[in-house]
């Protein structure tokens, strides 16, 4: 196999050029029962390959040809056994892992800051989630990973746990000891799956952590369109034999996988993993560069710095994707989301996420200088705008504390509930997830016991204009519990 080739690419292009009749859906036939204002703006190109799985162009829930070649190649490219693509997005890939390894009853030993596509698929396994506190940052009030030595209690306190899930890298780019928790963890006998939606680039790159299937992981949902140049929603899911069934992987990530599935989706994952592959590491190595130069810069700007190698100080903060540009925002008297929002109106700029303390910003294989400067030239104006405001600030790290669970995620999501006031709620049995978004770390899951902590911690978020999701009742006046039921301690 050649890292040049793109054989699904490919077949579609040639399936194109024949100019074929189509009798099959989508409706829109290449474009001519398309809203015509939408078509022009969309392109003949792509509509032309927007298709069905016909017999020239493979299938994804069963490949044999072009989706088979692409899929072996991107399993060369990752180094991975066996490498699926998925339409579904990372969330889709990170549900099909879990499921693949735990069931009814299972435990699961999973980081607290987990992605709530995690959560979903604990509910729909009906497995029991043992969390793990990550580690907090208290300078930029974070959370990094889980540390070697919270694993080793974990595995402990729990032997009969069924699989480990790990983050690799964080939202903010920071990354465990992998190597060390998967040697551990495997010594157990227990296969660990890694959600590295935010890690596609770094297999690619000897300055990038290191990788899932590098450091000897089981199962890893790798999201290609967030960092490696394919259309949004399109990801893959790595997998190594051994500890975990290949051919159950493929079952569940069918059961989950839309039978209509997106060709131009396929087709860039199958470009990406190319460009990844063959000129991967120039563009990763330019990425670098500039965020070396905007992270320089940012630093010289009065009340902000931004987060880097000084921050690696233990197994949970091993290493770190110097790309990612965690800008912190407190010395100068604003809120994380109240610069996203200058910045939106004053020099519009759209940041990754803000949060109470912090901006982060991704620089990418995308980026050149000129938009290193229009940030750099932006942060400067705001730190002029807010001068007046600026003040040395502790940083308030005030993270959830995990609540107690009285009853397995499936039994609480599937119980009889009623909705009370949410004021009201402590002490009750949550029936619904509540979380901050991004990145979408649960405060509340279905089955754990509300307290006036948690509560006062969503107010405060609320506040501060940061996004609470997952509740009925988006206003929080209300919240949705278990019916008649008081927890047993």
């Amino acid at each position: 196999m050649s890292q040049l080739e793109t054989p699904l690419f490919d077949v579609l292009l040639k399936h194109r050029n024949r100019h074929p009749i189509q009798f099959h859906i989508p409706g829109h036939k290449k474009g001519q029962g398309m809203d015509p204002a939408f078509r022009e703006f969309v392109g003949d190109n792509v509509l032309s390959i927007d298709l069905i799985n016909i017999a020239p162009l493979d299938d994804l829930h069963s490949p044999k040809g072009a989706i088979k070649h692409a899929q072996d190649l991107a399993a060369e490219a990752f180094g991975a056994d066996h490498t699926f693509f998925s339409v579904q997005g990372t969330s889709g890939a990170i549900m099909a892992m879990i499921l693949t390894v735990v069931g009814p009853g299972d435990k699961i030993l999973v980081p607290r800051n987990v992605h709530k596509s995690t959560m979903s698929a604990i509910v729909l396994a009906g497995a029991i989630p043992i969390f793990i506190h990550p580690e907090v940052d208290e300078e930029y009030g974070i959370a990094h990973g889980i540390s070697v030595e919270s694993v080793e209690k974990a595995l402990k306190t729990y032997p009969d746990a069924k699989a480990m899930l790990v983050i690799n890298p964080t939202y903010f780019g920071f990354a465990t000891d992998l190597k060390q928790i998967v040697d551990i963890v495997h010594s157990h006998n227990i296969p660990v799956i890694v959600d590295e939606a935010h890690g596609v680039h770094i297999k690619f790159h000897d300055e990038m952590p290191i990788s899932a299937m590098e450091a000897g992981a089981d199962m890893a949902a790798t999201s290609v369109h967030k960092l490696g140049g394919s259309l949004t929603g399109s990801s893959v899911l790595n997998v190594r034999e051994g500890l975990v069934s290949v051919n159950r992987a493929q079952s569940i990530l069918s059961m989950l996988t839309t039978t209509s599935t997106s060709y131009p989706l396929l087709a860039s994952l199958d470009t990406a993993r190319r460009q990844l592959a063959v000129h991967g590491y120039d563009l990763i190595d330019n990425a670098i560069r500039l965020a070396k130069d905007a992270r320089k810069r940012i630093n010289k700007i009065p009340h902000l710095k931004v987060a880097g190698r000084e921050k690696l100080h233990s197994s949970a903060t091993y290493d770190m994707d110097p790309t990612k540009l965690l800008i912190s925002v407190k010395d100068l008297g604003i809120t994380g989301h109240q610069a996203e929002e200058w910045l939106r109106h004053n020099a519009n700029i759209e940041v990754e996420l803000s949060d109470l303390y912090n901006i982060l910003c991704l620089i990418t294989l995308g980026d050149t200088k000129k938009e290193i400067n229009l940030l750099v030239n932006a942060l400067q104006r705001m730190s002029l705008a807010f001068e007046s405001e600026a003040a040395v600030k502790e940083t308030n790290v005030n993270v959830p504390e995990i609540p107690a669970l009285a009853m397995s995620p499936r039994d609480a999501f599937y119980a009889s509930t009623e909705v009370i006031p949410f004021d009201e709620a402590a002490g009750y049995i949550c029936a619904e997830f509540i979380m901050v978004y991004p990145p979408g770390i649960p405060i509340f899951i279905p089955g754990e016991i509300i307290d006036q902590g948690n509560i006062d911690y969503i107010k405060m978020n609320i506040e501060a204009g940061l996004p609470v999701q997952g509740p009925e009742d988006q206003s929080l006046k209300t919240i949705r519990v278990i019916k008649e039921r008081k927890p047993i301690y």
